[in-house]
């Protein structure tokens, strides 16, 4: 059978503050993740960083929606501020939000979830790495699947994607074309390639060419690469293609070139390809 070369990783960087953002922009990055306070795992970066980098950035940025370090059941007051906050992105210009919700009993947060997803449209939703304290994976995915939740951040309930890859390798097959899987935990560049190997044969595969989450044009996937933050690669699902942050009229960089990772790579599994 011939043997055909894989196509370049698309690279998201998950970038902590605005400078980080730009930097990622200027070497050649296809998507950032903007955050604030990476030390707690991310929090909503403010108002004036999303505007700059909207402003600024001929490529897709997503927001992580997060009011405060801990869990991720927020109450009723963080619920609001949580809407706020992505109403202030979706003003802004962002490409899209990334969030979680879960009820005290560990699964998603169904009403909460579907009420930030409403509001955020027609900006990209990913669901965070909160899906993997979920009591049954299987059960949040179609969750996610039915609330029509453009990717999911995982690493197989586990601590690191290599000790979940049969659960993501589960979890990727049972996703199909509903929705996107982004496989993360503790990769880096020693272990990216392996663990590509091991659940990127289905992540990132070029089937009759469905867009990603059940939206978009019929292309082929491109892996993806996150070279920043809780380690990620991510490939988008097939039908994924990034458009400029909205209010731009300027094209994103054709090749990743000059990326370095600020802290561990992000091997994103599938992308999506609805919203990029």
């Amino acid at each position: 059978m011939e043997q055909h070369p894989s196509p370049r990783p698309l690279v998201e960087i998950c970038c902590g503050d605005l400078r980080s953002a730009l930097e990622a922009g200027k070497g050649g990055a296809d998507r950032v993740e903007l955050c604030d306070r990476l030390e707690v795992g991310g929090t909503t970066p403010g108002a004036g960083t999303i505007a700059e980098a909207c402003r600024a950035l001929a490529i897709p940025v997503h927001v992580l929606v997060r009011v405060r370090a801990g869990d991720f059941a927020p109450d009723r007051a963080e619920l609001a501020a949580m809407r706020d906050d992505v109403d202030v992105a979706r003003r802004l210009g962002a490409s899209g939000v990334v969030l979680g919700l879960l009820r005290r009993d560990g699964t998603v947060d169904r009403d909460a979830t579907a009420s930030l997803i409403d509001l955020a449209r027609p900006m990209s939703v990913t669901f965070h790495k909160a899906f993997d304290q979920t009591p049954d994976l299987d059960e949040a995915l179609e969750t996610l699947i039915d609330l029509g939740v453009d990717r999911v951040l995982t690493s197989g309930g586990r601590a690191s994607a290599e000790e979940g890859a049969e659960a993501l390798a589960r979890l990727v097959a049972r996703a199909g074309d509903r929705i996107g899987v982004l496989v993360a935990g503790r990769l880096t560049l020693a272990n990216l390639v392996p663990a590509r190997r091991r659940v990127d044969a289905r992540l990132v595969r070029r089937p009759g060419r469905e867009g990603p989450r059940g939206h978009g044009s019929r292309v082929g996937a491109r892996p993806v690469l996150t070279a920043a933050g809780p380690g990620r690669l991510s490939a988008p699902r097939p039908g994924f293609a990034a458009p400029p942050c909205r209010g731009t009229g300027r094209r994103r960089p054709s090749a990743p070139r000059g990326v370095r990772p600020r802290r561990r790579p992000r091997l994103a599994g599938r992308g999506s390809g609805r919203r990029s």
